[in-house]
């Protein structure tokens, strides 16, 4: 009975959660109130109280569902620590546009995440999840883009956490401009370009192999640095 009842209970989370993004999709969030969603969901307003303390803690819930997926794509390309990680953080973020370009939930989330959000005052820990993900994605870039150099004895061009910013725009933008207009181009392909242009500006061509192409830097004869 107490397995069914937490079975029941997660049913009952999901429900709320589904029904508040087609809600958010179609209204808006600040158009949206948790009464809403219960009434959408088949469920009691202290149903929805029963899972979230509020609107701000139901969206970050929904939002985990479809980004979290992503964030361990991430955590997991780092924490196979190879000499050089480049390789494995290119493919999680190839492996995330591809998610985004094919799964109508990621995209509609993303797409209330982007779209259909405002920061007021009672969505301030909307705010700060989304500034803890962008910071967390900026430390794991710019760790990867420093080891990467360092193993291929290169220095970077820039400073490291000016790279790693970078190359979070480029992502970030990507998906950004994809979500206003998803036909004007093929997320992944473009994705794929962008990223690998990106890297071969910083030195860095040539992610499936130990050393940089002939597009690369020369190999350094002093020790390996990159810039912190």
């Amino acid at each position: 009975m107490a397995r069914r009842t937490k079975e029941d209970a997660l049913a009952t989370r999901n429900t709320l959660l589904d029904a508040a993004e087609r809600l958010f999709q179609q209204q808006g969030v600040s158009g949206t109130s948790l009464q809403h969603i219960a009434a959408a969901a088949g469920a009691s307003r202290g149903a929805v109280y029963w899972h979230f303390r509020d609107k701000a803690d139901l969206f970050n819930a929904m939002m985990e569902r479809v980004t979290l997926p992503m964030e361990n794509a991430l955590d997991h390309a780092r924490s196979i620590a190879p000499a050089d990680p480049l390789p494995q953080l290119r493919s999680a973020l190839l492996a995330a546009l591809q998610r985004i370009a094919t799964d109508p939930q990621t995209r509609r989330v993303l797409e209330v995440a982007t779209q259909k959000v405002e920061y007021v005052d009672a969505m301030g820990k909307v705010r700060e999840r989304h500034l803890c993900a962008r910071q967390q994605a900026l430390v794991q870039m710019k760790q990867a883009l420093q080891r990467s150099a360092r193993s291929r004895g290169l220095r970077l061009p820039m400073p490291a956490p000016a790279a790693a910013r970078g190359l979070h725009a480029l992502v970030d933008g990507l998906i950004q401009n994809w979500l206003l207009d998803p036909g004007s181009f093929a997320l992944e392909p473009a994705g794929r370009q962008a990223i690998d242009t990106y890297l071969a500006g910083l030195g860095l061509g040539g992610t499936g192999s130990a050393h940089p192409t002939s597009g690369g830097r020369a190999r350094s004869t002093q020790a390996p640095r990159a810039l912190e």
